[in-house]
Order: structure tokens, then sequence, then C-alpha cells
């Protein structure tokens, strides 16, 4: 995906958080609550949690919803018990789609995201039917400032661990391990560096592009299904249009 489109998905996200502020928050609290009670409670000792804190961060989560959601993962708060699903499969014209979802009820699930497959000409594939062509890879992106010193974010974004950095016209992209990417964030924000986004994404080493305008009004209305979805946490494909529409 292109610096350009990158920078486009980070302000369509945040226009979609703006309008439905509290169903996204539903949904990271979520996160943040199985990653709690998988890892526990200490987010300097547990790397998924930390992930999910920065992400909650970066999407002006207030600190006392994601305590709260810490807590019930942890069991000092009652709540309810969510399972870790991952579905794979194809959109329209072949573009390889994962869904990540918690659910406290897979069948549910299950028919909500075949639903959106079918609906918008593409199909639920089996386990590993896509994954392969995506990995894992931490993406934090600082949005560009008249006072922002480039030389002096990339010495303290390298110095944390950071595996590389890219410059647009918007701003810069960090990468880093999933294991570096708490540290290279915490870091980042104590110099004094404002996250525009922070992920672990799914990164996929190939691209699918669509020439149908159908297809493409599907794969956008596939993608607006799964984001409405208040069980899938995140939707990862290889079309790299999305928000050049």
């Amino acid at each position: 995906m292109s610096g350009h489109s990158k920078w486009s998905t980070i302000k369509n996200k945040k226009g979609k958080i703006d309008a439905k502020r509290g169903q996204i928050f539903t949904k990271l609290a979520k996160y943040i609550a199985v990653a709690s009670r998988e890892g526990g409670p200490d987010p300097d000792m547990n790397a998924r949690l930390k992930e999910a804190v920065a992400k909650a961060k970066a999407a002006n989560m207030p600190n006392d919803n994601i305590d709260r959601a810490i807590k019930k993962g942890a069991g000092d708060l009652q709540g309810g018990t969510y399972e870790e699903i991952i579905y794979e499969g194809y959109g329209p014209g072949g573009v390889a789609v994962i869904v990540e979802t918690l659910t406290d009820n897979k069948n549910r699930t299950a028919g909500d995201v075949r639903h959106a497959f079918d609906k918008n000409g593409g199909n639920l594939g089996t386990s590993g039917c896509v994954g392969f062509i995506f990995t894992k890879k931490g993406q934090i992106m600082i949005e560009k400032t008249d006072d922002l010193d480039e030389e002096a974010l990339m010495m303290v974004a390298l110095d944390a661990g950071a595996d590389d950095i890219e410059t647009s016209d918007e701003g810069y992209e960090i990468s880093t391990d999933p294991a570096d990417f708490g540290a290279v964030c915490d870091a980042l924000k104590e110099a004094g560096y404002e996250l525009a986004s922070a992920e672990i994404a799914m990164v996929a080493s190939t691209e699918a592009e669509l020439e149908d305008p159908g297809d493409i009004k599907k794969m956008l209305k596939m993608i607006d299904m799964f984001d409405d979805n208040e069980d899938v946490q995140a939707v990862w494909h290889n079309w790299p249009g999305e928000d050049d529409e």
C-alpha cells in the first residue's frame, strides 16, 4: 500500500471513530480485556496488552475505560468471556481477506462473517487459505508538523528498536518487529511525539487490484459490514485501493 493510501486509511479510520466512538471503544475494551486475561494485567509484562493499550490511546479512548477493561480481563470486575477466532476468505476479484474477531457466540459471528462475504461476491475460505501471504508487523504513524525534527525522530525510533522509517508528504511510518512494538511506542511517547496510529498490522506480500466498478463497490460494502460488526476487531486485505475511491 502506498504512503498516500496509508494516510488516507488513517483519516478514514479516524472519521469512523468520531462517528461511531461508542462502538469502537466497545471493540477496544474487548481486545484489552482478552489481552489482560491471557497475559496478565501489567502492560510491561504483557506485550499484547501493551499493544492493545497503545491502540486504544491512539483512538483517544479514556484512561478510565482502559483501566476498567484491564480489570475485567484480570477478573477484578465482572465481564463477559470472549473467544478469539480468525476467519480467512476471498473478496470480489479474489482479494485476500483476514477477519479478526472476539466473540461470546461463535455461531452468531460465523454466520455474520459468512453473510458479509457471500452478500458481496466473496466467499469464506478455510484456515490458512490466505494467511500465508500476510506477515505481522508493528506500524506506527506520526504526522508531520513544522517543529518536528526528522533526524531526532529517527534516532529515538531506531534506538528503541524500530526496523525502518518511511517518509511521505503527510508524515512518517515507523515499522517494527511485533516484539519491539511496545518499546518503540513507549520511547516515542516519552520523547513527546503524538502517535496518529499505532497497531500490529497484517501486511500482505502481494496486492490484488480491482478494475471492475461493481467489484470495487462490493469490496467497500464488505469492509463496511465487517467494520459495523461489534464482534469484528480488524479486517486485513491485499486490495490497495480502499481509500483511493
